[in-house]
């Protein structure tokens, strides 16, 4: 697999006297688009309506400004923050041969000594000078998301589908065990099957059954529980079909390998995949590091201390993982992963236990990505036969 680029500078030296650096402030209602033109001593600055056509043509526009003032502009650069609208805009662009980068939106700097002002104007005043340090390849001005190609940003969305299906459920439960417990009822599970029939039998701890409005209220509530869970069940169903029709397509063989590992499941290894194992990840430190499982050291002089997890990767990532982590020690327990781990554990604290399996988290991350990339298998690690 090639190596990813750094995104925290540009790989291609900067030559501004033949670059025409354009920046966009998107808004729902309009775009403001920012530029910096060669041969051009102000800095152009225009409002368009919401046109991806309009963009290519203002573009253009300020590209023969610049011919006219007598420079040569070999390279046209084009940013924007990362937002709502994701990474359409820019494979768009690309498609017409711009060069464009999308910036993480929480990467670029900003006062935080008093309250700034804040306007679209002065926001592209911000990208501007954020994005002419990264070309000139002086790090940490801002980072750039890496653009997934529209199958792949299509084939994280069951995963994230069924996650925020899984949550909405578990609301709903919640607030319905809620309503019950305003009532003196806690013997009651709202989750099975038959609990709308049974509903009736319920009896507050007088004897008397459960006011009207409640009962209609967790009837509601249960039907919309009910096809929450038909939709997740749906969902799971299309992704086993998608699998057996076409092991070989795409990440499929990626997904199907992971699988194989006892306690890890089709939808661990969909998440996996598509959320970080597919992506072009250079080394195991940038593999940790999108995980969101490096530490975040507080060091000044003789204070040396450790404030936790950074927290600056995937968060989908992070909880599989450490979820998956508990989850190897059980199905895993062989393992040289799982034995590093309880070594290190006896006699050990609670707190300590829990960094530990951080530890566990990102070791166990890494190896599944050295297993997709290279094929090469963590020791002693349990495989279910290949189907």
């Amino acid at each position: 697999m090639p190596k990813t680029y750094d995104t925290r500078k540009s790989p291609v030296a900067l030559d501004q006297d033949s670059t025409l650096i354009a920046v966009i402030e998107m808004s729902e209602a309009s775009w403001l688009v920012a530029g910096i033109v060669p041969g051009i001593e102000r800095q152009p600055l225009k409002k368009l309506a919401p046109d991806v056509d309009a963009v290519i043509r203002l573009l253009e526009r300020w590209r023969a400004a610049g011919v006219r003032a007598g420079r040569v502009i070999t390279r046209l650069v084009v940013a924007y923050e990362s937002g709502r609208d994701g990474f359409w805009l820019a494979r768009h662009l690309r498609e017409h041969g711009i060069e464009v980068h999308v910036i993480h939106a929480a990467s670029v700097a900003v006062a935080r000594t008093h309250r700034r002002a804040k306007s679209d104007r002065l926001d592209t005043n911000m990208l501007k000078r954020a994005f002419v340090g990264w070309l000139r390849g002086e790090p940490d001005h801002c980072t750039m998301a890496p653009v997934p190609t529209r199958d792949a940003e299509d084939a994280r969305r069951p995963s994230r589908e069924r996650e925020k299906l899984i949550g909405e459920r578990t609301r709903l439960v919640n607030r319905m065990k809620a309503a019950l417990a305003r009532f003196g009822v806690r013997n009651f599970n709202p989750k099975l099957k038959k609990a709308p029939e049974r509903l009736a039998d319920v009896r507050m701890p007088d004897g008397r059954p459960l006011p009207p409005h409640t009962m209609t209220e967790l009837k509601r509530a249960m039907t919309r529980a009910r096809l929450l869970g038909d939709q997740i069940k749906e969902l799971e169903a299309d992704r086993v079909a998608r699998l057996n029709e076409a092991p070989e397509a795409g990440t499929h063989p990626m997904v199907l390998m992971l699988a194989r590992i006892n306690g890890i499941g089709i939808e661990t290894a969909d998440m996996l995949v598509h959320e970080a194992l597919s992506r072009n990840l250079g080394d195991r430190r940038a593999v940790a590091r999108y995980g969101g499982l490096t530490g975040a050291p507080d060091e000044s002089g003789k204070r040396r201390r450790e404030k936790g997890l950074a927290r600056a990767g995937n968060a989908r990532v992070r909880r599989g993982m450490i979820q998956l982590a508990w989850r190897f020690l059980r199905f895993q327990g062989d393992s040289a992963l799982a034995q590093w781990y309880q070594a290190r554990c006896e006699g050990a604290t609670r707190g300590r236990r829990k960094a530990l399996i951080v530890a566990l988290a990102r070791k166990l991350l890494i190896a599944l990505w050295r297993l997709v990339t290279t094929g090469e298998t963590p020791h002693g690690v349990v495989l279910r036969p290949a189907v």
